[in-house]
């Protein structure tokens, strides 16, 4: 598919896509959720990977949000569609075998905010904004924001978030849970250089299931997910990735997964 609004990279086993509409602050229209839920469906360009990178181009913003303009003469029924489409995006995205991480400067507001807490990573540079500013517009979050902000950061600066426009920068957002590390802008790519590096050095189907069962924890009781995890802690003993990789640790050299 020749996309419009993104562009896609990939060295071996690590992706990168690049929301594409520096004019507009890299906004979020229906093209673009459409656009991005067909690289995850396409199954020739996500076979054998290990990590995808999401950012936006240029340095003013990450996603500024979504894209106001196309959604001023949008419908109710038209709005709950666009909702679900963004909706789909995010969840689609947790559920990916490998590892998302958002690159984030400047602004990630509103659906920007929405994008980055579906990735399993947030590498904020000391630029970088976060915020739901939607009720300054009449609105609420539609891409999941009401549900997963609470879960990142606590409750009470959720509603101070969501309610009273508290915007949170790199440094804030590490400390409450929101991003998962801060550098300067000059070293953000390095930063998520090196967490691809430990990412790729262990065990695929390994990480695959860590994760599965790390996100699903947040949905269940800690029972259930305890006979999830011991489960899943079996099987991995029916793999070849055990196997070498315990064998690799008694022999005292580097797993080859």
């Amino acid at each position: 598919m020749g996309y419009e609004t993104l562009l896609i990279t990939r060295e071996a086993n690590v992706a990168t896509l690049t929301i594409n509409r520096p004019a507009v602050l890299n906004a979020l229209s229906a093209q673009v959720f459409q656009e991005m839920m067909h690289f995850l469906d396409d199954k020739t360009a996500t076979q054998g990977l290990r990590a995808l990178i999401i950012t936006g181009a240029g340095e003013k913003a990450f996603i500024a949000g979504a894209d106001i303009a196309a959604m001023q003469s949008l419908t109710p029924v038209q709005a709950l569609k666009f909702a679900r489409l963004g909706q789909d995006f995010t969840v689609k995205l947790e559920e990916q075998p490998f590892i998302s991480i958002a690159r984030v400067q400047g602004y990630a507001l509103g659906g920007g905010c929405e994008v980055a807490m579906a990735c399993d990573f947030v590498v904020a540079s000391e630029t970088a904004l976060f915020g739901q500013p939607e009720v300054d517009l009449g609105l609420i979050p539609g891409f999941g924001g009401t549900q997963r902000l609470a879960r990142r950061v606590g409750l009470p600066m959720a509603m101070e978030m969501l309610c009273a426009g508290r915007k949170l920068n790199g440094k804030e957002a590490v400390q409450h849970g929101l991003a998962s590390t801060v550098v300067p802008a000059a070293e953000l790519d390095a930063a998520i250089a090196k967490i691809i590096k430990n990412i790729l050095k262990a065990a695929p189907h390994a990480i695959a299931e860590t994760k599965r069962l790390a996100r699903a924890s947040l949905e269940q009781p800690l029972s259930s997910g305890l006979s999830a995890e011991a489960t899943a802690f079996a099987t991995c003993f029916a793999g070849e990735e055990s196997r070498e990789g315990i064998q690799a640790f008694l022999e005292k050299r580097k797993a080859q997964f």
